[in-house]
């Protein structure tokens, strides 16, 4: 199996691919350039590829990024700080933008005559973002056996997709991942914040692997009472 995986640089999409990597199928990583303040991620995508020894392509989609606005991740909007599930962290939500870029990759892995294409798209995201639930997931695929119905048969890989994020994290323990060398936060500054829903995620995650956080952050317990308040919201 010729397995194409759209990394982001992030600790799920790096999982996954030291994942497929493991099961012998993995043939490239491409990432996407669509304007993120986090850019910096695609650094930590690079860095795997060069790790996995496979070849990394970047596209670049920042035009269409420009038009998708209102979200956080691409204006001038500033990034919620707080637990990833709470209703704030919609403000971080690319309008479609799992859906352009599995139609992208697709048409990459047609062109590459690989059989599948993966998303480390998991259970903790499906609150949050429609183009990473199962119904979504089923969707796209249907569609894309029409979309090139004759031309390429292509599988959707999404083994996070009913994961929750610690459930990855052991996993990419398992795996002996360099979880230093992946990049969660939406700031994008030098260090990961530690206060935005990504980070304060990862933190959390770590905590429910029982696993150690590399991760150097600005605020490293901050995730604490994040936490505590989600949970303290979620009763009443």
């Amino acid at each position: 199996m010729k397995t194409i995986v759209i990394c982001s640089g992030g600790l799920d999409s790096v999982t996954l691919a030291h994942k497929v990597a493991v099961e012998g199928a993995l043939a490239r990583l491409v990432s996407f350039d669509y304007g993120q303040r986090h850019k910096k991620e695609l650094d930590y995508a690079r860095g795997c590829a060069l790790r996995l020894g496979v070849a990394h392509d970047v596209v670049d989609i920042t035009a269409v990024g420009r038009v998708l606005t209102g979200s956080a991740l691409t204006g001038g909007e500033p990034v919620p700080e707080g637990h990833y599930a709470e209703d704030t962290m919609r403000i971080t939500v690319v309008p479609n933008r799992n859906a352009i870029m599995l139609a992208v990759a697709f048409g990459v892995a047609a062109a590459e005559q690989a059989d599948a294409v993966a998303a480390a798209v998991h259970g903790g995201d499906h609150f949050i973002y429609p183009d990473c639930r199962p119904a979504f997931v089923e969707a796209f695929e249907a569609m894309q056996r029409h979309a090139l119905d004759g031309v390429a048969q292509i599988a959707l890989y999404t083994p996070f997709l009913r994961l929750s994020k610690a459930d990855i994290v052991r996993e990419g323990a398992r795996l002996g991942v360099p979880f230093a060398d992946t990049w969660s936060c939406y700031q994008g500054g030098a260090r990961h914040c530690g206060r935005c829903g990504t980070c304060v995620e990862r933190r959390e995650a770590f905590f429910l692997a029982g696993q150690e956080d590399p991760t150097p952050y600005d605020d490293p317990d901050y995730w604490i009472d994040a936490c505590r308040q989600h949970q303290a919201r979620q009763r009443s």
